[in-house]
């Protein structure tokens, strides 16, 4: 399963990079800015009875990271299939 041509091996690493590029800058948000840079904006709205900014910095974070796993699974398969390198 190796690539047709020259031309989209490096495509499919311009937008292998992109995405991942995308979902690194999505979990720096959530993580560095929702937990710390704004977490006194955050601290005024209040979830399951937590201050939302705490809330991000304990938890949240996690979860982002994790669906970001299983969003970057589905759009690299995607990816393998339009470039024709996927695994059966």
């Amino acid at each position: 399963m190796a690539f047709k041509n020259e031309n989209d091996q490096k495509a499919y690493w311009k937008e292998n990079l992109s995405l991942l590029f995308i979902l690194l800058a999505v979990w720096f948000v959530v993580s560095f800015g929702a937990g710390i840079l704004f977490v006194e904006q955050l601290n005024a709205i209040r979830f399951f009875g937590f201050k939302l900014g705490f809330w991000f910095a304990q938890q949240g974070s996690i979860y982002v990271f994790v669906a970001l796993i299983f969003i970057y699974m589905k759009k690299m398969n995607a990816l393998d299939k339009k470039y024709g390198v996927e695994e059966d």
